[in-house]
C-alpha cells in the first residue's frame, strides 16, 4: 500500500525511496525548469521542488502526501544543468576537474501541511584527463545528469571527497526525507 506520491521521473529517487522501504506511486510533474534571471541555486531548487509538488497536486489531487525534489550542481556560483550534448558534457566535466563544487537538493513534502528541506553537499573532483572525460561520455552515464556525472555510477571514480549527503547528490537526501515523512506521521522502521 503506497504511503506517498513521488512527483519525479528520476529512477534514482525511486531507488532511494525503495532503499528506505517507503511504498510509493509515481506521478511525473512536468514543469518549466528555466532558471530565472539572477536566481540563486538555493531559490532555484526550492522553487522547482515546490512547483513540482503543486503541479502534481493540481493534476492528480491524491489523498497521499506528495514528495518532490530538485537538484542542482553549482560551480563557482554557476548552476550546471543536464548537458545539452556531448560538447556541453565534456565542457562541464572539464570545468569540474580538480575543483570543489556544491550540490543543492531541495525536497518538499506536501500533505496535511507543506514541509521542506535543503541539503547542500560539497563535492571535490580529482584532476581529470581528456581521454577519461571522453570515455566517460561514451559510457552514456552523463547524458541526463546535472553536472554530467553520476556519483552512484562510474562517475564515482572522479570524486576525491564529499562533505555532506551522498544520497543528496543522487537527488534525494534520505536523512532530510525521513525527517519530513515523520512530520506527516509516516514513521520509518516502525
Amino acid at each position: 500500500m503506497p504511503k506517498i506520491v513521488l512527483a519525479s521521473a528520476s529512477p534514482r529517487r525511486r531507488e532511494l525511496l525503495e532503499q528506505i522501504h517507503v511504498p510509493h506511486i509515481i506521478h511525473i510533474a512536468e514543469i518549466d525548469e528555466t532558471l530565472h534571471l539572477n536566481e540563486t541555486a538555493t531559490h532555484y531548487v526550492q522553487r522547482l521542488a515546490i512547483e513540482k509538488a503543486a503541479t502534481c497536486m493540481q493534476k492528480f489531487n491524491p489523498s497521499l502526501p506528495i514528495l518532490s525534489a530538485d537538484t542542482a550542481v553549482v560551480l563557482e556560483g554557476k548552476i550546471m544543468g543536464k548537458p545539452k550534448n556531448k560538447d556541453d558534457a565534456l565542457a562541464m566535466l572539464g570545468d569540474l576537474s580538480g575543483k570543489t563544487h556544491h550540490v543543492f537538493t531541495a525536497i518538499v513534502l506536501q500533505g496535511k501541511q507543506v514541509h521542506s528541506a535543503l541539503s547542500v553537499t560539497q563535492v571535490t573532483f580529482r584532476a581529470l584527463v581528456d581521454h577519461e572525460i571522453e570515455a566517460y561520455w561514451h559510457s552514456g552515464e552523463p547524458i541526463d545528469k546535472a553536472g554530467s556525472y553520476a556519483i552512484q555510477g562510474q562517475g564515482s571514480i572522479f570524486i576525491e571527497r564529499i562533505e555532506g549527503s551522498f544520497s543528496g547528490v543522487m537527488g534525494l537526501p534520505l536523512f532530510e526525507t525521513a525527517q519530513l515523512l515523520r512530520l506527516e506521521g509516516i514513521e520509518l522502521m516502525a
